[in-house]
């Protein structure tokens, strides 16, 4: 092998291993990872080019531990470091808020290139769920470690408030409504949804509604 051959494949080695990015994928209350759920799809296109997705079970999903899944989340934050070139964290519905509880506690990995909040439950729904009461948000008192885009949609029954008067305007976070996307769950359609992959590969892309089916 020549000299020069020997330096183009290391450059293309190179450039493959900084062009792979590490996800970290969170779900919410009750959701044990469908395979018809727009996370599970996004989890196989991210692994079929190439990336470094992690797409925990979190323990009982029905009657979640707020200690054990922060516990969890930190674990597995752990297990980004090093992993690609861009270390991304999408969280859904119950864990979009378990994020805002490690940021006020502090933990530690929080440090991420990017994070996408997904249809956080708002405090005046978890409270009457015996099953994540615990997880209502913490006073929205601190700043976000790195950029944050929230997005959810109109009419979600678990943010009767609604997000951007919820979480976004209290946080200053960047907030995009969807029209139509209620909880942005299998239930309002979001099976696959090209723009959530979009938006991973390019972080400046916007994030819309799913195309009608």
């Amino acid at each position: 092998m020549s000299k020069t051959t020997k330096t183009a494949q290391v450059a293309e080695t190179t450039e493959t291993a900084q062009a792979t990015k590490s996800f970290l994928i969170l779900h919410g209350w009750q959701n044990r990872r469908p395979d018809a759920h727009w996370q599970h799809w996004l989890a196989d296109r991210l692994t079929e080019l190439g990336h470094h997705v992690t797409y925990p079970q979190l323990p009982d999903p029905d009657d979640p531990d707020l200690e054990v899944w922060l516990t969890e989340l930190v674990r597995h934050l752990d297990g980004l470091r090093g992993a690609g070139s861009e270390r991304v964290v999408l969280a859904h519905s119950a864990s979009a808020v378990l994020w805002l509880h490690a940021v006020a506690r502090g933990v530690p990995g929080l440090d991420v290139d990017r994070v996408l909040l997904v249809a956080p439950p708002s405090a005046s729904v978890l409270v009457r769920l015996p099953e994540i009461a615990a997880f209502a948000p913490p006073p929205l008192d601190f700043t976000l470690p790195g950029p944050t885009l929230l997005v959810a949609g109109d009419g979600d029954p678990y943010c009767p408030e609604g997000a951007l008067a919820v979480y976004g305007d209290p946080l200053g976070l960047p907030t995009e409504i969807i029209p139509g996307a209620a909880h942005l769950d299998l239930d309002a359609g979001y099976g696959s949804w090209p723009a959530v992959l979009e938006w991973c590969l390019d972080g400046t892309a916007k994030l819309t509604a799913r195309p009608a089916a």
